[in-house]
């Protein structure tokens, strides 16, 4: 009997403990929709070969509220990639849709978590990553002409600038430009049609990464 009564107290007394920290007393902290975070990827993730996998990521910082540290920097957050579109021709991108399952509180709890990816030039509508098209391909390459315009004439002026007292720069840097001119333009129209044949970028985002994303529902965290 007294063994029995012994047994009933551990029971207790261990659900007791595990009760404690998801009690209603508890204190929690919200966590308003609105709020960004910044993740940092411990797994590499890619469109490429359509590969889809879970991952995880850290907070890249502390996110506190007041003088409470809601949820300190190293925070661990789950995921899975949702769905990828692959690439294309005519120089469209692939698209990675990631899903973030849910965050490990620094006491043990998995919170569900509802974020969406943001603070990226390739973010899509529908919150993927990537998907850049044509146009995207036509403003790189009018970048890439501008540079190579550039490049050409600061040849022009840096070379010849010490030749002859600079003066030689008055026929060198009008000669270096209207030939970076030509090169930039051949280059711009060549890119410009094979771009149409060509599949567009796939989206790599490499270990260590780092990731903004914004909560699109508040969530209520326990504190220590």
């Amino acid at each position: 009997m007294r063994k029995l009564l012994t047994l009933l107290v551990l029971i207790f007394a261990t659900q007791a403990a595990f009760a404690a920290p998801f009690s209603a007393e508890a204190r929690t902290k919200t966590i308003p929709a609105g709020t960004r975070l910044k993740l940092q990827l411990i797994d590499p993730l890619t469109t490429y070969a359509g590969s889809k996998s879970d991952f995880s990521a850290i907070l890249s910082g502390d996110k506190t509220s007041g003088a409470d540290i809601v949820l300190p920097m190293g925070t661990l957050v789950r995921g899975h990639v949702r769905n990828i579109v692959p690439s294309e021709r005519m120089s469209k991108g692939a698209v990675l849709y990631l899903d973030f399952d849910h965050i490990v509180t620094p006491n043990g709890r998995q919170l569900p978590l509802d974020l969406r990816v943001t603070g990226r030039s390739d973010v899509t509508y529908d919150g993927g990553i990537g998907g850049l098209t044509y146009k995207h391909a036509l403003a790189e390459n009018w970048h890439s002409t501008v540079d190579i315009v550039q490049t050409a004439t600061d040849w022009g002026n840096d070379t010849f600038e010490d030749v002859a007292g600079g003066y030689v720069r008055v026929i060198t840097v009008p000669a270096a430009a209207i030939g970076g001119t030509i090169g930039g333009g051949a280059y711009y129209f060549y890119e410009f049609f094979a771009d149409m044949v060509k599949k567009g970028k796939d989206v790599y985002l490499p270990k260590g990464s780092v990731v903004e994303v914004i909560l699109q529902k508040a969530v209520d965290v326990p504190l220590l």
